[in-house]
């Protein structure tokens, strides 16, 4: 039975209350809700569901299906169960779990076994993000990544059968924490997925290189918090950098700069600032003054790959809130470069981040390699250990190989 979501909301607002209720998105007006894609099952795990959060951006997707600049899509897979560890007063995902019969379970086991004693569901999306967490004294937020998957792994060995897992945004603050989930991965046998949607987005100009391409230099453009959003300035530069000759080779070396640092870096050669005007050259640009000064305080992710390849990963204070990236090509003269277009309100990124990970549900089948974000875990955990030392750290753990 198909539902529109006037209904839905009016639903709601009867069943919950506006204290929830009326802070539900709005949806697309006539847009109907189908079933779902596929049978696959799956249990959604989250810290906090509230508007807007990383959990309606991609859960609710789950629930009701989506848009593409306006076309619609169904659900890819029936959402069976939900687990919300931190429940709010503008919480919407209890609402919207009592709207669409979603059993809602007090425990990851529960939800994992729809409350009985094995696995039950086909695949597993684990979104910790947002909520109240303790920040550590180098300023990461401690979300309890690792231990929703942990939780998950248990049920696992104690049904005797895995399913796939997709963990939004980077898999954990600590690399150690990082490779133990990749490691339980491919032990137990089951395909993972991690990372946010920058990766997957609008590329203005589509830009996607040949797997063997040879950079002889990469830099990504971002913005914001130096670890909630230098994550996704690092997954701009590494969706890029994986596509090189010879494949992914690891990291070994980082350093954190920022301020005057930074941008003596950029006059003594350590980064190319050509290439970081060639990215703002395709994103749009909120500063009203010079880039320098707009940006006095910027933050640089110098990234030193073991193939010698030297990366960049720029944060913008002022002068610009998107993602971008640029890079020299052996041979030729001009960078290439692109905008992350992000769209809003609409925010179809996540739509692809949901089909990406849906893909991965129903065949069983990675759509893109997890060392990308495991890589890229291990390189924001190491830039938090500079930050704090001020030094440049060398990372003999990041010898992580992988192809296109």
């Amino acid at each position: 039975m198909f539902a529109a979501p006037s209904n839905r909301r009016r639903f709601l607002e009867q069943v919950a209350g506006l204290g929830a209720a009326a802070l539900l998105p709005a949806r697309l007006s006539g847009q109907l809700v189908a079933p779902a894609g596929s049978d696959k099952k799956v249990a959604a795990l989250v810290t906090t569901y509230h508007r807007y959060s990383h959990a309606d951006n991609i859960v609710t997707r789950f629930m009701e299906g989506y848009s593409i600049v306006g076309k619609s899509y169904p659900p890819p897979c029936k959402v069976a169960s939900l687990y919300i560890e931190q429940v709010g007063d503008t919480d919407i995902g209890r609402p919207l779990a009592k709207f669409w019969k979603i059993p809602n379970y007090k425990s990851i086991a529960e939800a994992l076994t729809l409350g009985g004693d094995k696995l039950a569901v086909d695949g597993v999306v684990i979104v910790a993000e947002h909520g109240e967490y303790p920040t550590n004294e180098r300023g990461q937020i401690l979300y309890p990544r690792r231990r929703f998957f942990e939780e998950c792994v248990k049920v696992f060995k104690s049904s005797k059968r895995a399913v796939p897992i997709f963990n939004d945004k980077h898999l954990s603050y600590s690399w150690e924490d990082a490779k133990w989930m990749v490691d339980q991965s491919k032990e137990l046998g089951f395909p993972m997925m991690a990372g946010s949607s920058v990766p997957v987005t609008w590329r203005r100009p589509q830009l996607k290189p040949e797997s063997g391409v040879v950079w002889e230099r990469a830099l990504s453009l971002g913005y914001g918090h130096f670890e909630v959003y230098g994550f996704h300035t690092l997954e701009a530069l590494q969706v890029m950098a994986e596509r090189r000759k010879g494949g992914e080779t690891g990291v070994q070396a980082v350093q954190y700069l920022a301020g005057k640092d930074a941008w003596d870096a950029a006059r003594a050669g350590k980064w190319d600032r050509s290439l970081l005007d060639a990215a703002l050259a395709r994103a749009p640009i909120v500063g009203k003054g010079k880039l320098e000064e707009d940006d006095a305080d910027a933050i640089v992710f110098l990234v030193e790959y073991r193939d010698g390849l030297p990366g960049v990963a720029y944060l913008s204070r002022k002068h610009c809130h998107e993602f971008g990236f640029a890079a020299r090509e052996k041979g030729k003269t001009a960078p290439v470069a692109c905008w992350y277009e992000l769209p809003k309100p609409q925010r179809d990124h996540f739509s692809f981040l949901v089909q990406n990970a849906a893909q991965m549900m129903v065949s069983g089948k990675a759509t893109y390699p997890v060392e990308r974000t495991l890589l890229t875990t291990g390189v924001l955990a190491a830039l938090m250990e500079s930050k704090a030392t001020g030094k440049r750290v060398e990372t003999p753990q990041l010898d992580v190989k992988y192809t296109i």
